[in-house]
């Protein structure tokens, strides 16, 4: 089930699946925001904006109208031994 990446809490890992405006596509891919990516959310502001992303091995702050626009799943991160 898609969730938008505004909706999930901090410390939740999500793979990102789409991105629903074209005009903020190219602004996150070149950040490493790209479809099939892994990204944790780290931290969400007092105020709920922005919001903190672990992605690509870096943190990347985004706003939150940035982050609605950015479709997600939740990954499933488990060791298999």
């Amino acid at each position: 089930m898609d969730i938008r990446l505004s909706e999930i809490k901090v410390g939740k890992s999500v793979i990102i699946k789409s991105f629903e405006k074209d005009d903020i596509f190219l602004k996150l891919m070149e950040m490493g925001c790209v479809p099939g990516e892994v990204i944790i959310v780290d931290q969400i502001a007092p105020l709920g904006d922005p919001i903190s992303i672990l992605v690509a091995g870096y943190h990347l702050s985004l706003r939150l109208n940035e982050a609605e626009n950015i479709w997600v799943e939740e990954a499933e991160i488990a060791s298999k031994k």
